[in-house]
């Protein structure tokens, strides 16, 4: 359970160094820079750990599905970027096969 409790501010601490991206203006911008920095490196940091238990395939399928669902809605709420049909679909079917992965596959039994 652990390894989930990593995997999720693994997931959150992305989400915010990719937010802070185009804030960082080619990281001109101190701030937001340094969050970007320190986002990745916690984020990495926490993968790591939660690779210790769960299968590489599973913990990056879930790092990066749920990251990009989570940063496309930041990047709506944020940044005005227009959601159609077939993206909100597309990221339906992406919470759908990380659902699959983790409540069905034997791959993600570590």
């Amino acid at each position: 359970m652990q390894s989930w409790i990593y995997l999720t501010f693994a997931i959150l601490a992305e989400v915010v160094g990719t937010s802070c991206l185009k804030a960082s203006q080619g990281f001109t911008k101190p701030i937001p820079s340094a969050i970007v920095i320190v986002g990745y490196a916690t984020a990495f940091y926490l993968l790591s750990l939660t690779l210790e238990t769960i299968p590489v395939g599973v913990g990056y399928a879930v790092w990066s599905g749920v990251g990009l669902v989570l940063i496309t809605l930041v990047s709506w709420l944020l940044y005005d970027q227009t959601l159609d049909g077939p993206a909100i679909l597309g990221m339906g079917l992406i919470i759908v096969g990380v659902l699959v992965l983790n409540l069905f596959s034997k791959a993600a039994v570590h």
